[in-house]
């Protein structure tokens, strides 16, 4: 995987020094220069937040479908999916960190804790997963750490580092790492379906936000969570993945089939909450959903949303992506990026109905205007340098980490 690994970290490196300067500003300025105001407080890095911990929620449960639930059809992309799972879940709090006023302060929810609050459940739930992860991905790699650190070079003398002198590759010993990555994987499924849950809990406790206050929320995260997380999979085992269209056709498959239903209950799900939204008609229901089909951003809604993410991959992965690897991973990469729109339009159109009548002219911010919200340079600045730092750690895991189960390390 070198050659990929060296372009997957070019794109990374690229990245990098094009949202450099985002990072300046949001260090040196603080929140000065963003496009958000006082009231629309989440914005593009909360969306982007809750698109990557989505990820990486949908990632590990498809993982889990190999070491908890033994659909050995996956097995070849199971440490992948691990991956994956971890570089997003980094990437998303990345994200929210620096969407904190004080960053500095982010342990406060480890040696403050308020356990009536939802968000100190989710950060709490995000560090056990963390560690969860990571204890899995080696118990998964260790056999090939002892192997390929019977080799020389540096590669070698990681993998040997890595082992922390477990280096017993007895069938006894490798069967208890079986076990123990099943158990692993068994505490990991409620961890991650609570997470991906509680993200849209955090949401939907929200009373003031009555588009937010509705108990199917954190089952729509859940669902877009684990659609997205298999789009993503699909899209790196399809297309960066060494010969993945050949090698790994049949996992494509097998994954754009699992996909379609995700997908379509998805689907199903938006098509509810806008049609019993749009019935009611009450103001605090009805202007969110006018907003996103008509509003400004009627786009995000209909071409990100509904085009790309939802009924365009569902329409591939019915005709031509049923026996096509290409055709299914281009379905994936479209339900990938439309994701965006997704989560885009969970979380800006809350803000749509003021909270009291006239509030919106009671504040005097010169980078904000009411009723339209536009991310500003140095949000995507720091958005760009966000997601290089997420790609650059994939490309050293292509790189250093033997990430497909059949290779032995030399």
């Amino acid at each position: 995987m070198g050659k990929r690994a060296l372009i997957i970290a070019i794109v990374g490196l690229l990245l990098l020094l094009v949202g450099l300067p985002g990072l300046v500003d949001r260090l040196a300025y603080g929140h000065i220069n963003v496009g958000y105001g006082t009231l629309v407080p989440w914005a593009l890095w909360v969306v982007l937040y809750v698109y990557f911990s989505g990820l990486s929620a949908g990632a590990f449960l498809i993982s889990s479908l190999v070491y908890v639930f033994g659909m050995r059809q996956f097995e070849r992309i199971g440490r992948l999916a691990l991956f994956i799972a971890l570089v997003c879940l980094l990437t998303a709090l990345l994200f929210i960190w620096f969407d904190l006023g004080h960053m500095e302060r982010f342990f406060f929810v480890f040696t403050r804790p308020s356990f009536t609050s939802p968000l100190t459940w989710i950060v709490w739930l995000y560090t056990i997963y963390f560690f969860l992860l990571l204890a899995e991905i080696w118990f998964v790699m260790r056999p090939s750490f002892v192997r390929g650190g019977e080799g020389k070079g540096f590669k070698a003398s990681l993998y040997r580092f890595l082992t922390f002198g477990a280096r017993d590759l007895s069938p006894q010993a490798l069967e208890r790492d079986r076990k123990i990555v099943r158990i692993l994987g068994t505490i990991g499924v409620p961890l991650a379906i609570a997470f991906g849950m509680g993200t849209g809990m955090t949401f939907a406790v929200t009373v003031a936000r009555a588009y937010w206050y509705t108990g199917l929320l954190p089952i729509m995260f859940l669902v877009s969570a684990l659609a997205s997380g298999g789009a993503l999979l699909t899209t790196i085992v399809a297309f960066v993945v060494p010969n993945g269209l050949g090698e790994h056709r049949e996992e494509v498959i097998g994954l754009g089939r699992l996909l379609v239903l995700l997908l379509f209950v998805d689907f199903l799900m938006e098509i509810a909450e806008i049609l019993v939204s749009l019935y009611g008609t009450a103001p605090a229901h009805f202007i969110p959903i006018r907003e996103q089909l008509f509003g400004p951003n009627w786009w995000i809604f209909w071409i990100l949303g509904m085009g790309m993410a939802l009924v365009g991959p569902m329409l591939i992965l019915t005709f031509p992506g049923r026996r096509s690897a290409v055709w299914t991973g281009i379905a994936a990469l479209l339900a990938t990026i439309g994701f965006v729109g997704i989560r885009w339009n969970v979380v800006l159109p809350g803000f749509a109905v003021e909270e009291l009548p006239g509030i919106g002219r009671s504040f005097f911010e010169p980078h904000w205007i009411y009723g339209l919200y536009i991310p500003s340079a140095m949000e995507w600045g720091l958005t760009l340098f966000n997601v290089g730092v997420g790609v650059l750690i994939l490309a050293l895991g292509f790189w250093l980490l033997p990430l497909r189960a059949e290779e032995t390390p030399a």
